[in-house]
């Protein structure tokens, strides 16, 4: 098991993204393969997974489209932001990582340091 592995811990197949979305799994497949969702190669079979927290009430996380955005603006590869999210950071004002940030709705911060890194 990688690091991101461990730090992200729940992680969802391709199959339950789409049912968690109420989407085709062939959309689901293909929002991954254009970067809208973030995902990468888990567990001993390495099939594609993505981030269960991602997905909240049935769709994706409200303010995780435009901060993923800010991170490949800042030249971040998809396994660079990934990382980035789940990578605890104690200064940040909540305890835990930007994800963290995220799912409490405080995205202000998140990619006010997201946009720094482009700098």
């Amino acid at each position: 098991m990688n690091d991101i592995e461990t730090l992200v811990g729940h992680w969802l197949s391709v199959p339950e993204v789409a049912d968690a979305l109420g989407i085709p799994h062939r959309q689901a497949r293909k929002m991954i393969a254009d970067g809208d969702i973030l995902s990468q190669r888990v567990g001993a079979n390495q099939a594609v997974g993505v981030p269960a927290v991602f997905i909240k009430d049935g769709a994706l996380l409200p303010a995780l489209a435009g901060t993923v955005t800010v991170l490949l603006d800042a030249h971040l590869s998809r396994d660079e932001a990934l990382q980035w999210l789940f990578t605890p950071d104690d200064t940040l004002p909540l305890d835990g990582a930007p994800i963290d940030m995220l799912v409490a709705g405080r995205k202000a911060e998140v990619r006010k340091r997201a946009q720094e890194m482009a700098f």
